[in-house]
């Protein structure tokens, strides 16, 4: 039986899922731990539990912060997340995502904490050979953001063999939505991921939306993505902790709906959605862009007891701009614009469209 108030250290724990997943920890009686640097993410998202600003870099800042904790497990998010932003600077993802990772697992050796949820990505495979994406599928990124998921979650094996770690992999598709709740929600800056864009420019943030190719081999020659729910993801998470506490070794499971919806379609259901017009702006593909990915989530419904509760597009999309009237809302208030960066969170990944 789990203890009540036991601690979990969260990597990324200001960002998008982590936030999320903070908030499902809290749910169970599991204290979060935020541990961010504040780079991407925003302190306002960290409202079930205390931050602790550090960089994963920093080892005696992080023997500080596990020690005072002692946490029962860690959930890690913290990483660059651009696919294109990789292709141009491939050292900064390679620094961030790998040498911090090892950075993380060498402080959990050190301190004795043995168990650890990793958020991983679709992009792992690369241009898929076969639809839906099982996690057997052949793993063969094609930028250097799917290749440092691929390195770490090689790593966690490692360990898993060497050291006796307990790891999950956790691949996301595409992240969407805002806690149902209307308290967090999706807030980069700059924003690089569809639907947050879409509805920008729905609100009048964007004179437009740009849509990367329209000459895909698919159905309406934009790409296809696999959208699920950032509700959905924190409680695979939740999961995914437990089953650590039960399993050894490090296992890999897909987080999706099993379901595809195009780049048009994403415009076309924000536009029922909102009721306003968004104009498009069709653009050049971006190099490393598959044109469809699409999860078979069968094993983490059999494994773990998930499924994507909250699958719908249009739920997806009416949670996530719920979520951005009520900032508008608040900013309008407060003769401000909220929420805006702390200047300095590590923020989880997602494969973006």
């Amino acid at each position: 039986m789990r203890a009540m108030n036991a601690a979990v250290l969260v990597t990324g724990g200001a960002g998008f899922v982590g936030s999320h997943a903070c908030k499902a920890l809290a749910k169970t009686g599991i204290q979060p731990i935020t541990f961010d640097n504040l780079s991407s993410g925003h302190r306002w998202a960290v409202r079930w539990g205390p931050i602790e600003v550090g960089d994963l870099s920093n080892e005696s800042r992080l023997d500080e912060v596990v020690r005072r904790y002692k946490p029962i497990a860690v959930m890690h998010f913290a990483s660059l997340i651009e696919a294109g932003k990789s292709v141009d600077d491939p050292m900064s993802f390679y620094t961030n995502n790998v040498c911090n990772t090892l950075s993380l697992l060498q402080a959990m050796r050190r301190n004795g904490v043995d168990r650890l949820v990793f958020s991983s990505s679709a992009a792992v495979y690369g241009n898929p050979r076969s639809l839906p994406i099982a996690e057997d599928h052949p793993k063969n990124p094609i930028n250097p953001y799917g290749s440092t998921k691929r390195i770490c979650e090689k790593l966690l094996a490692e360990f898993a063999v060497a050291y006796g770690l307990k790891s999950v992999s956790l691949r996301y598709f595409n992240a969407a939505g805002a806690d149902p709740d209307g308290e967090i929600g999706e807030a980069h800056d700059p924003e690089t991921h569809l639907i947050p864009r879409v509805l920008q420019t729905a609100i009048g943030e964007r004179p437009s939306v740009s849509i990367n190719g329209n000459n895909y081999p698919t159905y309406d020659g934009t790409c296809i993505r696999d959208f699920v729910h950032v509700s959905d993801l924190a409680e695979a998470h939740r999961l995914a902790l437990d089953r650590t506490a039960l399993a050894s070794g490090a296992v890999a499971y897909n987080l999706g709906s099993g379901q595809g919806h195009s780049v048009r379609e994403v415009v076309d259901m924000a536009r029922r959605v909102t009721g306003r017009s968004i104009a498009v702006r069709i653009e050049e593909r971006r190099p490393g862009d598959p044109a469809s990915l699409v999860a078979d989530p069968g094993a983490a419904h059999r494994e773990l007891g998930w499924s994507a509760a909250r699958s719908g597009l249009q739920i997806q999309i009416t949670d996530a701009w719920n979520w951005f009237l009520n900032r508008y809302d608040r900013a309008a208030t407060s003769h401000r614009s909220e929420p805006t960066n702390d200047n300095g969170a590590t923020s989880e990944n997602h494969t973006s469209v």
